[in-house]
């Protein structure tokens, strides 16, 4: 999981060759915190399809506010340098998560 913040977002998730899920998450947020090692295994599972980020937003609110994040955990789609797709709140399942990665692919 490569760890972003506002100096690296543009490089790492709109320039990537790779299509990119962004993981906005907090470590006080208890449904972020639950899905976070099923993530990671997610993302070695994709590894070299899909590029894997994350975002702290309690260190990195600037990234969050100018992606339009709300509430957390938010999952950001993106490919070919834009979001494509996004999954917030309530509506996030691993199931949805892998729904939405599998996506990217075609």
């Amino acid at each position: 999981m490569v760890e972003l913040t506002k100096e690296n977002f543009d490089a790492e998730v709109k320039e990537s060759a790779l299509p990119v899920l962004v993981d906005f998450w907090g470590p006080k947020c208890g449904p972020c915190m639950a899905l976070l090692p099923n993530v990671h295994k997610m993302a070695e599972e994709y590894e070299g399809k899909v590029k894997f980020c994350s975002v702290d937003v309690s260190e990195n609110r600037r990234v969050a506010i100018a992606n339009k994040v709300m509430g957390l955990p938010t999952f950001l789609f993106w490919k070919d340098g834009a979001e494509v797709a996004r999954i917030s709140g309530g509506d996030v399942t691993l199931e949805k998560i892998r729904e939405n990665v599998e996506a990217l692919l075609k």
